[in-house]
């Protein structure tokens, strides 16, 4: 028996997704804070992100915390956090179906702001030397001008 077809998750059917979500950042916030878009990116500098980005799985949440403290030039792991999305989201057009088929890494987008309700303190890092091969990459992309961002 094969798998059902996959729904696209879109800011207007979005409910079946249940959490937990999380959010990976290299920002330290307070359990009750709300992250709000419009700010700027973890991942380019000068860009406002009109989205606020999370995922259902702590592994795609690890890549956002190492990504963005890496980036910022810190000197350590960054943070995961478990979210509350706070109105409608959809899937993630960066990743869905572009860099991989379906939504695996199970990362959305919203509008809305995301509500803290926890850090999630005992979480597994990549290796160094994967975490540098993600950043090569990035810096690859950047060169050929294919690091755009879809926000």
């Amino acid at each position: 028996m094969g798998d059902a077809p996959r729904t696209p998750v879109t800011f207007d059917h979005c409910a079946h997704v249940e959490g937990p979500f999380f959010h990976g950042t290299r920002s330290a916030l307070d359990v009750g804070a709300e992250l709000l878009p419009g700010y700027g990116s973890n991942y380019q500098a000068g860009r406002i992100s009109n989205h606020l980005y999370f995922a259902a799985l702590v592994e795609t949440a690890a890549w956002g915390a190492e990504l963005a403290t890496a980036l910022a030039g810190l000197d350590e792991r960054g943070h995961i956090y478990v979210v509350e999305p706070t109105g409608p989201f959809e899937d993630d057009p960066n990743v869905t179906d572009k860099r991989f088929p379906g939504n695996p890494t199970q990362s959305y987008r919203t509008r809305h702001p995301l509500r803290v309700v926890a850090e999630l303190d005992s979480w597994e890092g990549h290796p160094p030397e994967v975490l540098q091969g993600m950043l090569d990459s990035l810096a690859r992309l950047r060169e050929q001008g294919l690091d755009v961002i879809e926000d």
